[in-house]
This record gives structure tokens, C-alpha cells and sequence, in this order.
């Protein structure tokens, strides 16, 4: 296999004294590894890469290293040992010990939002072509397919989000919440979950829409807490994306927020004409803000029963993660974890766990009236096959009759019950709406 050496060099301000390298942190994404240099300033660097053995060579100017390796967890990264030396003319040099072979990316993050200069290094895993069969391809097309749900749980790695009191922190509520939604769609017949972060590493906004378009998700749903400099404020919140920029000072002090984490990435619109890209991007996006609104709004009135709302409307920001032209998107604010006490239900796995029924409840509601072509729930609704449902805690008849668009009447007709009253672990047979 051909190596490639890459190069890359950045050039950023150099300050006027030697910079100090005082902390190193790794985090493991599932395609890549993410290398944080914190320094005392900005810094002039270069990385190359170098055979036999492999290795990777961090090139940084008028710097010191100060920060401890002891506590860098290598394990399940292409990283095989660090080390470091000074070299004359006060310019260190750190060289990564390589088990694989990887392509680098280096850029630097200038001081800014309390947090000192950083320097990033990625190490991209080399892709490894996914081979479908024949058999595998007839069987998708003949299957009738789940409804895909893609959940974004936000931030991650070195970007910890909001802050609240006693260090809790966004990036690890939100997975929280993110994984016991995942568990309650997937239980659900006719639906399926894709996790877009399963762990604590950084995600580019770009990367994270992309990976929804590649599941072919049919849902976007961008899990956050927001934090405020007033610690009264305090409810959670629905967005879809606004074209024309936020519908509140609220709302475009959080979108402003957001953006913030990403600071690199962009949109590649191709080689077609730009006025036919715009029309179709234009067509694409209005139809799928349309959904996006919907969804929104039966999220927001299912999160309402179990939490404080900050608005009773589905808002409108111009946040990047939501832009897909064409996966409907939303993003929920689960509340305000700069809040004491919404922090302390944040912190909570009950609470947690009502959040994310209230979240999928609300898909539910949406899906069960409009459900994707081709799908199993479709095909359900148009009388395809009998709906069983099992009866869990806090079921009664008149909410399972909306949640499947009949009648409580037809329910009682169907399964022959002599009263209204049903019993947890019962099974009811649903007519076709």
C-alpha cells in the first residue's frame, strides 16, 4: 500500500515570549483521534509525517512542554507512545509513535470565551471499503423499513458546552439523555436509532448533519442544555431553523453560542449551476422546515408535560447543525443548565429518562400521522397488518387511540373488552386508522 507524506503547516500570530504546552488531551472518535495541545499563547507549528516506522512530528516554535503523559489513555487509538524534546533555538518537538497509518490535520484555536490558546491535531483513520452483497441489497429493498431517528447529542471532547453549578456539564447530559432516547426508539416496532455521538469526542456541526444524510435518517433531533448568564432563566425549548436568522434575542444570543464550537468546516455545493443549486436547495429546505415544525411543535407539547417550557412555540435560529437540505431537523433544549434547580434534573437519570419519553413521544405523534413512504408504520397505518401494542405503566385507552389516530370506541370493538379498564402487560390489537 502507497504511503502519502502529508504536510500541513499552519502560521498563526507568534507572541513575543516562548509559549508553555500545560496540558495534553486525547479523546477517540469513531473514524479519528483528536490530540489537544492547551497553551500560554499562540504558537508557529508544523506536523509531517514519517516511514519506517511510522510516525507523526509536531513541529512547535519558541515552546516548552510542561504538560504530564501519565494520564493519556492510548488504548483503541493508532498512537503507540508520545514523547518530546527540546531542540536548540527553544523549539520543541513532539513525535507521535504510530501502530497504523492515519492522515493528519493541525489548526489553532486563538484564546477566546474563557479558554486559553489550543493547538488540535487530528488523526484521521483511513477509510476501509464496506463491501454489500448482493443479498444484502435485495433484502433492504424487499424489507419495509424502520423510521430512522439520527440523535445529536451536542458538543463533546474538548468542548464541554454549558456550564453548570457543581461542574456539571452539557456535553454529558445531553449523551445522558441522548442513549436513553436511543433505547426508547429502538423498542418501539418501526423504528430505529443512529447515534451521531456515542461518546465523549468533538464533532464538527458539517460532520454531524452529514453522518444523518448518510443514515439516510428520516429525523434530526440535536440534543442540548442551554446556559444563560441570568441563572433565573430557566424551561426547555423547540428550534427549527430560521432562513431569515432568529425569531428572538434568545434565540440568536444561543444560535451565536452554537456556532461558536465550530470553527472550522464549510459547504461543498458542487459543479452544478448555482442558480439550479439554489432553487432546489431553496425547495428542499422549505419542505423539510415545514416537517421540521411539525415535529417540533408535538415535541414541544409533550416536553411540556413533564418540564417547565422558557416558550410555548417551536423558535426559529439560524443554527448550523440544522442545516440539512434535506433531513427535517430540530433541536431541543432540555433546560437551562445554568439554572441551580434545572441543573439538579438535568444531573438526574429519572428526569432524564422523562425527557427523552417526552422527546420520542412527540416524534411518535407526528410519525403516526405522516409516516414515510415505504415504511413499516406506513404500511401499519394503511391497514397493512394488525398493531399490537403491549400495555405499559401510565397507558389509558384515550391516549393510545390518538397515538394511533382511531377511535377508543374502535379499540373496545376490536379486542371485544366489556369496559374501558386495560391492565398493565395487557395486549390490544389497534384497527387500521
Amino acid at each position: 500500500m502507497l504511503l502519502l507524506a502529508f504536510s500541513f503547516s499552519a502560521l498563526f500570530v507568534s507572541g513575543a515570549a516562548a509559549s508553555t504546552v500545560e496540558g495534553l488531551r486525547l479523546w477517540r472518535a469513531p473514524d479519528s483521534t483528536r490530540l489537544v495541545f492547551d497553551l500560554s499563547g499562540p504558537v508557529e507549528h508544523k506536523v509531517f509525517t514519517l516511514r519506517n516506522p511510522e510516525r507523526l512530528v509536531i513541529d512547535i516554535q519558541s515552546s516548552r512542554f510542561s504538560a504530564s503523559l501519565n494520564e493519556l489513555d492510548l488504548l483503541n487509538t493508532p498512537i503507540k507512545n508520545i514523547r518530546y524534546s527540546e531542540k536548540k533555538g527553544g523549539d520543541l518537538r513532539v513525535v507521535l509513535d504510530l501502530k497504523e497509518l492515519i492522515k493528519p490535520r493541525s489548526f489553532a484555536l486563538a484564546k477566546q470565551a474563557g479558554k486559553n490558546d489550543r493547538l488540535v491535531i487530528d488523526l484521521y483513520d483511513l477509510e476501509k471499503e464496506t463491501v454489500k452483497t448482493v443479498q444484502t441489497i435485495t433484502q433492504s429493498k424487499q424489507e419495509k423499513r424502520d423510521i430512522i431517528i439520527a440523535i445529536d447529542a451536542g458538543h463533546g471532547g474538548e468542548d464541554p458546552g454549558a456550564l453548570g453549578p457543581n461542574k456539571v456539564r452539557e456535553k454529558d447530559v445531553v449523551l445522558a439523555i441522548s442513549k436513553k432516547l436511543k433505547k426508547i426508539i429502538d423498542e418501539e416496532p418501526g423504528y430505529s436509532a443512529r447515534l451521531i455521538r456515542d461518546g465523549d469526542y468533538y464533532m464538527a456541526h458539517k460532520l454531524r448533519r452529514d453522518t444523518a444524510r448518510k443514515a439516510q435518517a428520516d429525523l434530526f433531533v440535536s440534543v442540548h442544555a442551554d446556559g444563560f448568564k441570568h441563572a433565573s432563566a430557566r424551561g426547555a425549548s423547540v428550534f427549527a431553523l430560521s432562513q431569515r436568522g432568529a425569531t428572538s434575542e434568545t434565540a440568536r444570543y444561543l444560535a451565536q453560542k452554537e456556532n461558536e464550537a465550530d470553527l472550522v468546516g464549510g459547504v461543498v455545493l458542487g459543479d452544478k449551476d448555482d442558480s439550479i443549486v439554489e432553487l432546489l436547495l431553496d425547495l428542499s429546505m422549505n419542505s423539510n422546515l415545514a416537517i421540521s415544525l411539525e415535529v417540533g411543535d408535538k415535541v414541544l407539547k409533550q416536553m411540556g408535560r413533564v418540564a417547565h417550557l422558557h416558550k410555548r412555540e417551536v423558535e426559529q435560529a439560524a443554527f448550523m447543525v440544522l442545516k440539512s437540505p434535506d433531513v427535517p431537523s430540530i433541536l431541543v433544549e432540555t433546560g437551562f443548565i445554568s439554572n441551580p434547580q434545572e441543573a439538579r434534573n438535568l444531573r438526574s437519570s429519572a428526569h432524564q429518562l422523562k425527557l427523552a419519553n417526552a422527546i420520542f413521544a412527540g416524534i411518535r405523534d407526528h410519525f403516526t400521522v405522516a409516516p414515510p413512504e415505504g415504511t413499516w408504520v406506513a404500511w401499519q397505518q394503511r391497514g397493512g397488518g394488525k398493531i399490537q401494542h403491549v400495555i405499559a405503566r401510565g397507558d389509558t385507552l384515550s391516549a393510545i387511540a390518538q397515538r394511533y389516530n382511531v377511535s377508543v370506541r374502535d379499540i373496545v370493538q376490536a379486542n371485544k373488552l366489556s369496559s374501558t379498564q386495560i391492565r398493565i402487560g395487557q395486549t390490544l390489537t389497534i384497527p387500521a386508522s
